[in-house]
């Protein structure tokens, strides 16, 4: 031992630098080679993530109050029942988007500020995990069945005006809105008795349904659950949106000329507001809903193999665009009101020469109804 201590203290130590370096760099291999194969996974949240986080929070709350203003000045103004049922469902939607970003956005950042979590960790749940998968499930659904309630209402509102009329209530609209919360937070609770599970995801700064490891019969049908009802919601808004907008158009083109009927006007900014949620909805939501159901089912069958980065990239890209959801709602309401949709017309109709054609039809005075004053403060 004395020997070996007197060689060590006495030699050079360039042989012993070089042996080190060699070291380091075959064990950087190594986790490299690891973690191409899937075997290994590097958890590395960087700084440019947490910025990114934190600007994604800044623009989403900016953008939720300023429609949430927007929302609640007009309803406050509004003496029209079918809008103002409108306008209490695209409130509660504002509301909830607005809460569904701070509060998992929160929880993601204080990840993303701990480094993440450990490699050996990405299979486990914790409490705050529980709480994180459960939100995003919770404020996925609602603004997903939401859309497709105000979708319903205002085809049954084009289509069947007195049906809709002594149907739809303010009261009802309050109901409807408890049974959709009250719908998506047991979808969200399912875990609780054992019926699927969250787990961390890669890069473990957030929390999901398992999907990718260890998958079994109770989450492949939570996941299809989950998927299922966000497609269906999809598809249920897509049919009702269209409805509408043919009904609107139709419509159009066989009044006449000379009359004039100012409250159809409300009915076009709504289902034009509609159409765009649901644009937004499919665009941010659909790839999330197709591919966890896809990486579910491939991961029970045990057919993932090689391709379980190229997932978990897919995981990763679909929950950031379904966060973007929330950040561009708010938006349909800001940018799709009645007089920034009559100036886009005022616009396109100069462009296209249009005034002899039968869309002349769709005069400017369309977009103007009784409630002047609630046209210029909104």
């Amino acid at each position: 031992m004395l020997a070996l201590s007197h060689y060590n203290s006495t030699a050079s130590p360039l042989p012993g630098f070089l042996n080190a370096s060699r070291g380091k760099l075959e064990a950087r291999v190594a986790v490299e080679g690891l973690s191409q194969q899937g075997n290994f996974t590097l958890v590395q949240p960087t700084t440019a993530g947490a910025i990114v986080v934190i600007l994604s929070m800044t623009l989403g709350i900016i953008s939720n109050i300023v429609a949430l203003f927007i929302l609640v000045n007009a309803y406050s103004l509004q003496r029209r029942r079918s809008k103002a049922t409108f306008l209490l469902f695209a409130a509660s939607l504002v509301v909830t988007d607005f809460v569904g970003h701070v509060i998992p956005g929160a929880l993601v950042l204080r990840l993303y500020l701990h480094g993440g979590v450990r490699p050996e960790a990405l299979n486990s749940s914790d409490g705050l995990c529980q709480f994180l998968g459960g939100s995003m499930v919770f404020f996925g659904l609602c603004p997903l069945f939401m859309g497709c309630a105000m979708a319903a209402e205002r085809c049954l509102g084009v289509t069947k005006p007195l049906l809709h009329s002594s149907l739809v209530t303010k009261t009802r609209t309050k109901i409807c809105l408890c049974v959709i919360w009250l719908a998506a937070l047991c979808v969200a609770m399912l875990p609780c008795v054992q019926l699927g599970s969250y787990t961390y995801q890669d890069p473990g700064t957030w929390c999901f349904i398992k999907v990718l490891r260890d998958t079994e019969e109770v989450d492949v049908a939570f996941v299809a659950l989950f998927s299922g009802l966000g497609m269906t919601c999809l598809a249920v808004a897509l049919v009702c949106n269209t409805i509408s907008g043919l009904t609107l158009v139709l419509a159009r083109l066989r009044r006449q000329p000379g009359s004039h009927h100012p409250a159809k006007s409300h009915d076009i900014e709504m289902v034009v507001q509609l159409v765009g949620i649901m644009i937004t909805s499919c665009i941010c939501w659909s790839p999330l809903l197709i591919f966890g159901l896809m990486t579910a089912i491939r991961s029970y069958a045990g057919s993932i193999g090689d391709d379980l980065s190229s997932y978990k990239t897919l995981m990763v890209m679909g929950v950031r665009l379904a966060t973007w959801n929330q950040i561009l709602d708010p938006w349909v309401y800001i940018l799709l009101r009645r007089t920034v949709l009559r100036k886009i017309y005022l616009i396109a109709k100069c462009q296209a020469g249009l005034r002899g054609n039968k869309l002349g039809r769709w005069e400017p005075t369309s977009f103007h109804s009784t409630e002047k004053k609630e046209v210029h403060q909104v």
